[in-house]
């Protein structure tokens, strides 16, 4: 026997054709249960191993997934990438993690990986694509790479996406606050012109409109997601003559950073201000107070987008989606 095994050692000691070992190692569905073990049980015994590269050489595949992210020190994706990883392991799929930075020729760069063969299809968790690539999947549907978008939607959605709906769970969160008796309700938004920046200031005005909150119970703070953000927010509201009942912010970290502001400034959460967050990242149940905010289901999210993704790429097949918008959920601690 040669010091690496081969097929044909596994043919000779299993009894059957080199293809049914072909089949077995490749198809296992295909062939029968005793057949299986048989060639299973001679794998063991000759230590035998895929030769993974050359597998993929013929097959013209990378046996790996691209996942962009704009900012990969944000806990936010923790639970995602965690979903994502889960299954790509599963389908025998290195993950290839990018961070982007939000800067968008980072991610024309990390794109290539599509063409250059290291990848064979990409999740997008920062909501861009270069317009050269936008172009060509409108005009040329058939002739781009597989691409998923994931949580931040695309300005113009063009590929397949996987999130929430963000609008809806603003409405959610400024009805929780409206329904505890607050009226002066502002907002600490996203970083301007981001598609869940707009989403979640149309669900607010739209919950406050509905209850005849109009523009002078309403007022917009613009953030940046980060934890610095919700401090500098709060030296705002510190500065103001009129501070509002509740403060509605676009993700938990800006939340935590108003709330330990607020308290520095002689604010308490909630005696004098409301405060509900949004994503219920880890921190949030063990910040003082615990934040009230919205649950994102976001390890599902992860998972549902790289089953979408496989499924494309035709490496497994999975169930069709019947919606891309996943359930979330208002968790009440005593932040508001």
């Amino acid at each position: 026997m040669n010091d690496r095994p081969t097929i044909s050692d596994i043919s000779a000691i299993a009894g059957v054709s080199t293809a049914t070992v072909s089949r077995t190692l490749h198809n296992p569905d295909i062939v029968s249960e005793k057949t299986r073990k048989t060639v299973m049980d001679a794998v063991s015994k000759t230590g035998y191993t895929q030769n993974t590269a050359a597998q993929n050489l013929r097959q013209r595949r990378a046996n790996a997934i691209l996942v962009l992210v704009p900012n990969i020190s944000n806990t936010f994706f923790s639970e995602i990438l965690s979903g994502i990883e889960n299954v790509a392991s599963e389908a025998n799929l290195t993950t290839l993690i990018a961070d982007t930075a939000n800067d968008p020729l980072r991610t024309e760069n990390f794109l290539r990986y599509l063409y250059n063969g290291r990848a064979d299809g990409a999740l997008l968790l920062n909501g861009y694509l270069p317009e050269s690539l936008l172009e060509t999947i409108k005009t040329k549907p058939q002739n781009h790479p597989v691409i998923v978008s994931v949580s931040e939607a695309l300005g113009e959605q063009v590929v397949p996406h996987i999130g929430i709906d963000n609008q809806s769970a603003a409405h959610m969160a400024v009805t929780h606050l409206i329904s505890r008796g607050y009226k002066y309700i502002t907002h600490l938004a996203g970083p301007e012109n981001n598609v869940l920046t707009v989403s979640r200031i149309a669900g607010y005005h739209e919950a406050m409109n509905a209850a005849n909150l109009g523009q002078q119970y309403q007022q917009v703070l613009q953030g940046d997601f980060s934890i610095a953000s919700g401090e500098h927010a709060a030296s705002e509201i510190l500065s103001m003559n009129s501070t509002p009942d509740a403060i509605f912010c676009s993700n938990d970290a800006m939340a935590i950073g108003l709330i330990s502001a607020l308290n520095k400034g002689g604010i308490k959460v909630p005696e004098d201000i409301a405060i509900i967050g949004f994503d219920d990242i880890e921190f949030a149940r063990t910040c003082i107070p615990p934040l009230t905010t919205i649950r994102q289901p976001r390890r599902e999210i992860g998972e549902l987008a790289a089953k979408t993704l496989i499924s494309l790429l035709g490496i497994k097949d999975y169930p069709q989606l019947k919606s891309s918008n996943l359930g979330i959920k208002l968790i009440e601690r005593s932040s508001t």
